[in-house]
């Protein structure tokens, strides 16, 4: 991951005028590592939706081509120490996560079900206790036209979700790996310990554009 100093929102991220708990999660994040396929950078932080808050991009490469994006994502860890009614808590994650997905797949009525339950079944697998969940999964197809009528159609599935991570200080860097294994699965991916799966990986190699 790249340098996390001077980063943050409206409360100077991990700074040092941050609250302890705020800081501590920065930290656990900064030192999290995902499986290989996923880079993390540091992004700047929204400023109006908590006094302090901190951000990332994530990009899922194939393995077999490392120049090739499979899937890609934003995570942000957001936190009041007043707490906001919403969040039932003083920290609240919010990410979103996008993949391109082959025709067929796409096309299958309980992928968003499925894929929602990936997110939560990460979030378990990691003991990431959370709260108060929502999010929306979509899928949208794009048909090229003129100029572009070569280009072959495209299927995207996004996902955007967030939760109140439980505790005063949360396992921040739980909350992250989850949320990469989600991402990785998107991506269609096999789980990073070669084991075997009770839900069926997405089989496709096209990154979003």
């Amino acid at each position: 991951m790249e340098d996390t100093s001077g980063t943050g929102g409206s409360g100077g991220g991990g700074g040092d005028s941050a609250p302890p708990p705020f800081r501590a999660a920065v930290a656990a994040l900064s030192e999290t590592r995902p499986r290989p396929e996923i880079q993390l950078s540091v992004l700047p932080a929204p400023r109006r939706l908590a006094p302090y808050s901190f951000a990332l991009e994530a990009a899922v490469t194939d393995p077999e081509d490392t120049d090739s994006e499979l899937a890609d994502g934003r995570f942000v860890l957001l936190h009041d120490p007043q707490g906001q009614d919403s969040w039932q808590g003083t920290f609240r994650v919010v990410t979103l996560g996008r993949a391109e997905l082959e025709p067929e797949i796409a096309g299958d009525p309980l992928l968003p079900e499925v894929t929602w339950t990936w997110l939560t079944g990460a979030l378990e697998a990691r003991g990431a206790g959370y709260a108060e969940p929502s999010g929306t999964v979509t899928r949208s197809s794009s048909a090229f036209f003129g100029g572009l009528a070569e280009r072959a159609a495209e299927e995207l599935l996004e996902i955007r979700a967030s939760w109140t991570p439980e505790g005063s200080t949360p396992d921040a860097a739980a909350h992250l790996t989850a949320w990469c294994e989600l991402l990785c699965q998107c991506a269609g991916l096999p789980p990073e310990t070669g084991e075997g799966s009770s839900v069926v990986q997405l089989p496709q190699r096209r990154g979003p554009h």
